[in-house]
């Protein structure tokens, strides 16, 4: 795999969560020995430094390619992001096949779609199975594409749907240790985030919503509600989410009661100042509620970002959560009950011993989904 040129059909650099898996992923096919080539379309606000932003290697080429960016007035817009992105993938369809990579990768079905009429050693890496764009996966089977999925619970619809199982590889999102298990203690980071000293934290650090889904956040506020009668030094802090969400968030906390002092809402931050927030905390929580997305077909950064922290995790117990988090490395709740929440919370406040058995074995587990170990096992199926 000498040659691998990344097509990504989006907006780079982007606030969200697929910009750091894809710099991620680019430096570690890199890292691996693979000339590397991630291209992109050029969309308005993104003339910010690639490799500044994500805090990557330039051991990689970033190529954005020219394509038209226009909105529509109201509720036309979404009519304009379809029209961009099908110019868009016709433009990178067309670069790609020009350059004639030995790979060809990518998150985008549409690019891949118009390259498989033209050429081989297309590989798709598949982060959902939606119904919609089954019209994609059937000329996907037809030419017997290898696909990377980020769940066992993707793969097993991929397999319902016709692919053999050899042909997909599940591949959890991932983590650079060494950037989240930083050296630092937890009070330089409260000093210089401006976190109260002695306070024992509850944490959580992510988007509040996906897919138009709460992430649990209200379910981790009514637990710690109830953990904050019974220890009043306790504060609860969020970090992210786009304004509209975190005043959201900020009009239950008072509907629930939990005091203005007591909960912190940072907002949206930079990827590279999340290390230093999971180091500031006590307690690190992953409420998902029990929906099929949250269940099944994610595998999210946080959960390998708060595994290499080395704080204690409360996590929803859920099977996309399973496959990677046990009782041994986390502290796993039913889902959307705040009182399992509280009862996680307290049983961490009062058995601390306990808690940093965890959280040191979910740093150990943390190994196994480095950046660095996700690239050689792709590289080594797509090789196969």
């Amino acid at each position: 795999m000498a040659n691998l040129l990344y097509i990504v059909n989006l907006r780079l650099p982007t606030e969200k969560a697929y910009g750091v898996q894809i710099a991620k992923m680019c430096e570690a096919f890199a890292n691996a020995g693979s000339q590397v080539t991630l291209l992109a379309p050029h969309r308005r606000n993104t003339d910010q430094d690639f490799f500044e932003y994500y805090q990557v290697q330039h051991s990689f080429t970033f190529k954005r390619l020219w394509s038209p960016d226009f909105h529509l007035p109201g509720k036309f817009d979404q009519l304009a992001v379809g029209i961009k992105n099908l110019i868009s993938a016709v433009i990178l369809a067309v670069y790609t096949f020009r350059r004639n990579p030995e790979i060809v990768y990518s998150r985008e079905e549409l690019p891949l779609y118009l390259l498989s009429f033209f050429r081989a050693g297309l590989f798709f890496e598949a982060h959902r199975f939606a119904h919609r764009r089954e019209f994609f996966y059937r000329r996907f089977l037809s030419i017997d594409i290898k696909i990377v999925v980020i769940s066992q619970g993707i793969k097993d619809e991929f397999v319902k749907f016709g692919f053999s199982p050899d042909r997909i590889l599940v591949a959890h999102d991932g983590v650079d240790i060494e950037q989240f298990d930083i050296d630092i203690t937890q009070e330089q980071a409260r000093k210089e985030l401006g976190l109260p000293p002695k306070a024992w934290i509850v944490g959580y650090v992510g988007q509040l919503k996906t897919l138009g889904m709460s992430k649990g956040v209200d379910f981790l506020m009514d637990g710690f509600s109830a953990f904050h009668q019974n220890h009043k030094e306790s504060k609860l802090v969020i970090v992210g989410g786009v304004q509209e969400d975190v005043e959201e968030s900020q009009r239950l906390a008072k509907e629930l009661g939990i005091p203005s002092d007591a909960v912190i809402f940072a907002g949206r931050q930079p990827h590279g100042s999340i290390p230093k927030y999971l180091k500031a905390l006590d307690v690190l929580v992953m409420a998902y509620p029990n929906q099929p997305h949250f269940a099944h077909f994610m595998s999210p950064l946080k959960l390998f970002e708060y595994m290499a922290s080395r704080r204690p995790i409360i996590a929803s117990d859920l099977p996309s959560i399973r496959e990677v988090l046990s009782e041994a490395s986390a502290f796993l709740v039913k889902p959307s009950d705040s009182k399992a929440i509280t009862q996680a919370i307290e049983e961490i406040f009062s058995n601390p011993e306990l808690a940093q058995q965890r959280a040191e074995q979910a740093r150990t587990d943390a190994e196994r989904y480095s950046w660095r170990v996700r690239a050689q096992n792709i590289k080594e199926f797509l090789m196969q």
